[in-house]
């Protein structure tokens, strides 16, 4: 039986799922892209290789095992991409929602229904069929829960627009207990540097009470401010829209110490270790050319 318990970013972590990379289904046609950044790269012909895939997510599981994380696979489905299994279901508390998703991902849901059967009925939330949300846009920090979600005009418009209003106001009401703090993400279908598609693609919180944030992916200029006034300017990592296209705010923390992080970030992951972090940096350039990296990987079940 596993009992959630998820609440916040950094708490060390005991059991979690991380993403299978085993026939991820190669390089996808055009038209079954659903981010800008995969369809960039399939159009260069630079979309990540299965041999790519498999050893970059290999050197993320040694890294867990190092650090004594009980870690859990989905099911192998032949020729279904399943890296990414933030976005697929995801923990508040002791709940774990299971949301709607956009229909591309239906099946990556059933491979991980063995592990969903061992959680008690009473400690699984289903969303109502008009709310959506991926757990990409569900960022927890203690007694605040921060939601990445586009507005109806946007949600209708963008397919990379994965969380609505309905989705913000279900988790409000099923965690009144907790401070729910939603912010408008800024959205494009076409432009991977103009497209913050989760809330975990430009702010994630870190440590204690430091964060790492790129102020351009938010619609509203108070949203900003009011992360900069909760977390203040000093502990702030703020990176630049470079850095958020290659995915930097997109790190994985193993505990309040330890952060694993792609080895490119160099300028990131030299000011981690200044503010006292150890930085594990593995390989995953490979992986972050299909928008997502190290937290869209995982789905921490249970932390200390």
């Amino acid at each position: 039986m596993i009992k959630p318990n998820i609440h916040n970013e950094t708490s060390e972590l005991q059991l979690v799922i991380l993403g299978l990379p085993d026939n991820f289904g190669g390089c996808p046609k055009l038209e079954d892209c659903y981010d800008p950044k995969s369809k960039e790269h399939v159009l260069s012909g630079e979309f990540p290789s299965q041999y790519d895939v498999t050893t970059e997510m290999n050197e993320f599981l040694d890294v867990l095992k190092k650090y004594n994380v009980e870690v859990l696979r989905p099911q192998n489905i032949y020729n279904l991409n399943q890296v990414f299994t933030r976005d697929i279901s995801f923990v508040i508390g002791e709940k774990l929602i299971v949301p709607n998703i956009i229909e591309d991902r239906i099946e990556e849901i059933h491979a991980i229904s063995s592990i969903i059967e061992k959680i008690p009925d009473n400690n699984i939330l289903k969303m109502p069929k008009d709310a959506r949300a991926e757990g990409g846009d569900v960022v927890l920090w203690n007694n605040y829960i921060f939601i990445g979600y586009s507005e109806k005009e946007d949600f209708n418009s963008y397919k990379v627009s994965r969380t609505n209003v309905e989705g913000v106001n279900f988790i409000k009401q099923q965690f009144p207990n907790k401070e729910v703090k939603a912010f408008e993400l800024n959205k494009s279908d076409f432009d991977a540097k103009e497209n913050a598609l989760h809330l975990d693609c430009c702010f994630q919180p870190i440590g204690i009470d430091t964060a790492i944030l790129y102020k351009g992916g938010f619609k509203n200029p108070q949203d900003v401010d009011f992360l900069v006034n909760l977390f203040s300017e000093e502990n702030i990592i703020f990176i630049t829209k470079e850095e958020m296209y290659n995915m930097n705010s997109n790190v994985f923390s193993v505990s309040e110490k330890v952060i694993v992080s792609e080895k490119g970030f160099t300028r990131l992951n030299n000011e981690l270790r200044n503010k006292g972090f150890i930085v594990e940096e593995i390989n995953y350039s490979e992986i972050a050319k299909m928008e997502g990296l190290l937290r869209c990987s995982t789905m921490p079940l249970q932390r200390k």
